[in-house]
């Protein structure tokens, strides 16, 4: 019978727990059994919809806690019942929106299981995402900021989705804009997210952990984005997949092998099983 080493394992989902061929290798799998039959504990916390996440880790069994929305809504996975669902002020979302606005780019609000969006129906990096993510957009005529405030939205997280090439200069911008009230981050080659200051995957983590009765120095996070950044400082051990982008990769204890070849095994097995 295995041992485990420490409590809580976190992952990212999407590049970090998900192969680039959008599935889980079937090694990972087996390592996530042996770590819960051992008795540690196994949670995801991924910047998707709640409505997008909850099938996929179900389908890999398991139960307890998921964080979704960059960690912003926390819930029950067998339930589906959410057990804390932070969120914009609707001043807030509309600040943003605008500030968005200003800089010319599109704009997806994400506000109580809903995806609002100003990208056309037919733009190529929005049908992208909705067949990744099995997420369908409602589309927004006109202004996002004015759609959001006339219909008092309630929104988890704000994004804008770029091609690569404007992604940093995006990121840059809303970082100076908004940043200081505001956590701003890129979770993929696309996307620039803005969501609630202190409402990070390094919260959500702090929150698992303390409803197990997990000591945080017994927690280990695995990621491959900024995203992760704050989950992976506040974990016991933070580590990067191979995949991970250089900005992450230098804040992170250690490297595992990549999401396509089952780094999230390894790192179970190196620091999850005695």
């Amino acid at each position: 019978m295995n041992k485990i080493n420490c409590g809580l394992i976190v992952s990212d989902f999407d590049r970090t727990l998900l192969s680039n061929s959008q599935t889980v290798p079937e090694k990972v799998k087996t390592a996530i059994d042996e770590y819960i039959a051992a008795g540690g504990i196994f949670a995801v916390c991924t910047g998707r919809m709640l409505t997008s996440i909850l099938p996929r880790v179900r389908s890999l069994g398991l139960k307890g806690l998921v964080a979704a929305y960059q960690g912003t809504v926390i819930a029950d996975i067998e339930s589906g019942k959410v057990i804390r669902n932070g969120g914009f002020e609707l001043s807030q979302a509309t600040e943003i929106c605008k500030v968005i606005e200003a800089r010319g780019e599109a704009i997806n609000a994400y506000a109580d299981e809903v995806l609002y969006t100003t990208l056309p129906e037919d733009d190529v990096l929005l049908v992208n995402y909705e067949k990744i993510t099995g997420v369908y957009a409602k589309h927004v005529n006109g202004k996002m900021s004015d759609f959001v405030k006339e219909n008092n939205l309630y929104c988890q997280k704000i994004v804008s989705v770029v091609t690569p090439d404007k992604k940093r200069g995006l990121y840059e911008y809303l970082s100076s804009e908004l940043g200081n009230k505001y956590e701003v981050t890129y979770s993929a080659a696309v996307l620039v997210e803005v969501s609630p200051k202190g409402d990070d995957k390094g919260a959500a983590l702090k929150f698992i952990a303390a409803h197990y009765g997990i000591p945080i120095e017994k927690t280990v996070a695995v990621g491959d984005n900024l995203n992760d950044l704050p989950m992976i400082k506040a974990a016991g051990t933070g580590v990067a997949v191979a995949n991970a982008v250089d900005e992450f990769k230098v804040f992170a204890d250690d490297v595992c092998a990549s999401c396509d070849d089952g780094g999230v095994a390894e790192v179970i097995r190196k620091y999850g099983l005695a």
